[in-house]
């Protein structure tokens, strides 16, 4: 309606005042209410020409979108366990949490009870260990023994020897072979008593220390599993929907216990899906501006931060059919970024709230750089100007919303 209301008085205005004033027809006589065809028909025709053509330069240079929204992301609350809560930290269904503070805690019992195990193995294998340490001395003192005696039967070896061999009629030859016999046995009696030591050395430097090792691994373990049964904040934030209470199940698969918002989602930056046909002249600089539903009477100045290079209606996922592209029911719009052109813009812009964007193209720096004509440069300034209509329209918007929702609304 603006634009038409402007394009008249460039076309049908001019008109009537040249047949009012030139041809000196009167409103009421010459022109009436039907005969204004015909008498302003060029005037009439010109200006709807001209409105179409200015509708279509604003809405394709200056690109609007009542799509854009200040999106903001949730972390569900699960456990990484199945299990039943034994106690809920939180009071209430909505509340602040800070990083690390505990939501809920499952029943630990089972846990408790796998870490106890291993810390009383862990205290076996510490046992074990001094027990080793007795061994090692216990087969020390068998090494001298066995030294002591093998020492006692060589001696006596030699000694029966020397007097055989002095008089060979006094010792039995028997017993010279018995006492050979008994050293041997005694050295290896030295042997059984060294590989006991080694046996229990190792057991206390190798086996031992592996196996408290494991242990304290399982323990680790353990103690894991049990600190998955108490639920913490990974972030600071706001806990909502939380309608858990004692006694609940949880499955980390279909049952969360609620959602964790963390502190500035949604602020500080808006998403806007703008038109396809509009993808060559988003860019990133643009200034643009918003007008939301959580601030209303208010227009805030924003600046184009990004502009994403996908059309989100035409993802897919790999399956066992063939995709048709006659199953897109909707096409997809081109999603921009935006944030605020000064600091604390967004302040009062509720997250989630519903906004409508203009995006402002400008043309000044092409003009600027001499890279273009007059000509071109003098319509290149008159698509600039044009973005005061739509500037205009905004605002009109801005102030219509909340007597249309309030007012007008169905209440």
């Amino acid at each position: 309606m603006l634009e038409l209301l402007l394009c008249s008085l460039l076309t049908i205005l001019p008109d009537y005042l040249y047949r009012r004033y030139g041809q000196g027809k009167r409103l009421g006589k010459e022109i009436t209410l039907f005969s204004v065809w015909f008498e302003l028909r060029w005037g009439i025709t010109a200006c709807l020409m001209l409105t179409i053509g200015l509708i279509t330069v604003i809405f394709y240079n200056h690109p609007s979108t009542t799509n854009a929204t200040a999106f903001f992301r949730t972390i569900p609350i699960l456990p990484e366990t199945n299990g039943r809560v034994a106690q809920v930290y939180v009071d209430g269904v909505s509340g602040p949490v800070k990083q690390g503070a505990p939501i809920f805690r499952l029943d630990n019992s089972k846990q408790e009870a796998a870490v106890e195990t291993a810390r009383r193995k862990i205290v076996e294998s510490e046992a074990a260990m001094t027990v080793a340490q007795a061994d090692i001395v216990g087969a020390e003192g068998r090494i001298i023994e066995a030294k002591s005696a093998y020492q006692q039967a060589v001696d006596e070896l030699e000694t029966k020897q020397e007097i055989y061999r002095r008089n060979p009629g006094a010792v039995a030859t028997r017993d010279i072979e018995k006492l050979q016999v008994a050293v041997q046995g005694r050295q290896g009696s030295i042997n059984a008593a060294m590989a006991a030591k080694a046996q229990a050395e190792a057991r206390l430097s190798i086996l031992l220390p592996a196996e408290k090792a494991s242990a304290e691994a399982e323990m680790a373990q353990a103690q894991v599993e049990l600190d998955k049964t108490v639920v913490k904040a990974g972030i600071d934030g706001r806990v909502e929907q939380f309608t858990l209470r004692v006694g609940d199940i949880v499955n980390p698969l279909m049952r969360p216990a609620g959602v964790l918002i963390p502190d500035g989602a949604g602020r500080g930056r808006l998403q806007a899906g703008f038109a396809q046909v509009e993808a060559q002249v988003m860019k990133i600089g643009m200034a643009a501006e918003v007008t939301c539903a959580s601030k209303p009477w208010t227009v805030i100045p924003m600046v184009v931060t990004g502009v994403q290079d996908f059309i989100a209606a035409g993802q897919i996922r790999s399956g066992e059919q063939l995709i048709d592209p006659q199953q897109v029911a909707r096409p997809g719009t081109i999603l921009v970024f935006m944030e605020p052109l000064y600091e604390g813009g967004l302040d009062g812009v509720t997250p989630g709230s519903s906004c409508i964007a203009n995006a402002y193209s400008s043309n000044h720096d092409l003009i600027a750089s001499g890279q273009v004509g007059n000509l071109k440069g003098i319509i290149l300034h008159g698509v600039d100007a044009v973005g005061l209509v739509h500037a205009m329209i905004l605002r009109i918007q801005a102030l219509m919303y909340p007597i249309q929702t309030l007012v007008l609304g169905a209440h």
